[in-house]
């Protein structure tokens, strides 16, 4: 059985999708029969299926001639024309430029790349306005491959396979179709470039910040007035004496052997990068809220935000600074805090915002503070399964001391009942003496004070 792509009315193949002509082979009579239908294909919850429009039976010369498909053709100058398309077993007509003839047998498929996850890529990077923001920063100067293409190959790899240049270079952009895509010629995308391309960008850092905020507020309506500030860590392999922000400090990635830097990032509600920043590796939390609200301000303008950031970064000068400034914030709080709200935690007044979490707002007489008191039911199982944890280990740890103490009471009780009544010397098994350090020295059999032991012969064993 063969089946051979039918190109219908363009309205007609929105409605039921792409529809093919099947044949089906039967033997009758001593003779082989050609039956054919009409079939489409068809999306459904289980995946694509198959459903049978019509059967037409056999066809013979005329009839076949009405249901002729079309295929569109390419060729090397990109000129495209429409040509028909027959089953390798008819004979086409003669002479007629507008017929294809394809062996269905002898087609074989040939470099398969991947093309839809780039082409949505692509169709993002456009949407964003980011290729002519490119164009109008980077491409000024003649180049091999324009720099803002070059820039899309790095955000589109970023999107859909994060890698390393090298990565890109050897196995992910050889496997694509973004040569085609973005008209790059073969073998100008190297890794050398992709570096070079960073460089560039790094300079209208925030130019695109900028930009970016607002395309990403006029397509998606986003708001920027809540804000979620974070640090991490970023380490390297090497000494990294070239880079003076590389220095040793706390890593989150559990290698404080590393050099590394850290970095700031500040998000909105939706999780939408709104900037971010690099400082030193050994730079502490706490002293990095200030340094960011001064850029913040300077790139977008005072504004009433409200910040957000965990107790790392929190310190009452920090505090007393987004006071200052205007600002509102929802900052994680000590635990030696709720002692101050003893009595708030064990009264009722408790609302449930979702499942098994409860809140209950609480104000200290005289502050400028709502502390948010939330409780729920798995953190209070963790902390008991750490106190259970906890307790276990010093029980265990304190039965192993008692049992400790009390060999060496029973070995000391041992010593003191075989003492002699000379002080100052041990009896040992192996008929030796023993000076008052518990050292033994022999010579020849004879044990002798440590004063009398130079004979090159004398062994000592503890």
């Amino acid at each position: 059985m063969q089946t051979y792509p039918l190109v219908c009315d363009p309205s007609v193949m929105a409605r039921s999708g792409r529809m093919f002509l099947r044949s089906h082979q039967r033997s009758k009579d001593g003779k082989q029969h050609t039956y054919w239908s009409l079939v489409e294909t068809v999306r459904t919850s289980d995946g694509p299926r198959q459903r049978t429009l019509c059967y037409l039976g056999e066809l013979n010369g005329n009839a076949q001639a009405r249901w002729l498909k079309t295929i569109e053709v390419f060729n090397e100058q990109g000129e495209s024309r429409q040509l028909k398309l027959f089953p390798s077993e008819v004979e086409p007509p003669e002479n007629d430029p507008n017929v294809a003839r394809v062996l269905l047998n002898k087609v074989r498929l040939e470099r398969v790349r991947q093309y839809g996850n780039c082409f949505v890529g692509l169709e993002l990077w456009k949407r964003l306005g980011l290729d002519r923001f490119y164009e109008a920063l980077l491409d000024g100067q003649t180049a091999d491959v324009a720099w803002s293409r070059v820039a899309a190959v790095l955000a589109i790899n970023r999107l859909c396979a994060p890698g390393s240049e090298l990565s890109i270079e050897e196995r992910w952009y050889p496997d694509t179709a973004l040569d085609d895509l973005l008209r790059i010629e073969e073998g100008k995308i190297n890794d050398t470039r992709l570096y070079r391309c960073l460089d560039r960008l790094l300079p209208h850092k925030k130019a695109l910040e900028q930009h970016l905020k607002q395309r990403y507020g006029e397509l998606f309506g986003a708001e920027f007035d809540v804000l979620l500030y974070d640090l991490t860590s970023s380490y390297v392999e090497g000494a990294a004496e070239r880079n003076p922000m590389m220095q040793r400090g706390y890593s989150r990635d559990h290698r404080p052997d590393c050099k590394q830097l850290v970095i700031a990032l500040i998000v909105n509600i939706e999780g939408f990068p709104f900037s971010y920043e690099t400082f030193d590796g050994n730079r502490a939390d706490v002293t990095t809220l200030e340094a960011i609200l001064r850029l913040v301000e300077r790139k977008y303008g005072k504004a009433r935000r409200v910040w957000v950031f965990d107790r790392g970064i929190v310190s009452e000068e920090n505090l007393a600074a987004l006071r200052k400034r205007g600002g509102q914030y929802l900052v994680g709080t000590a635990r030696k805090k709720l002692k101050e709200f003893e009595r708030e935690l064990l009264e009722g007044g408790w609302e449930q915002v979702r499942p098994e979490v409860d809140v209950k707002l609480a104000s200290i007489p005289g502050g400028e503070e709502t502390y948010v008191l939330c409780r729920t039911a798995a953190r209070k199982q963790k902390e008991k399964a750490i106190r259970s944890r906890f307790s276990t280990r010093m029980e265990s740890a304190l039965k192993k001391l008692h049992k400790r103490v009390a060999e060496q009471q029973d070995r000391a009780t041992d010593r003191k009942d075989s003492s002699p009544s000379s002080p100052g010397r041990r009896f040992v098994r192996d008929g030796g003496q023993r000076d008052r350090h518990g050292a033994s020295i022999r010579m020849g059999g004879l044990a002798r004070p440590p004063h009398l032991a130079g004979d090159a012969r004398r062994s000592i064993s503890a």
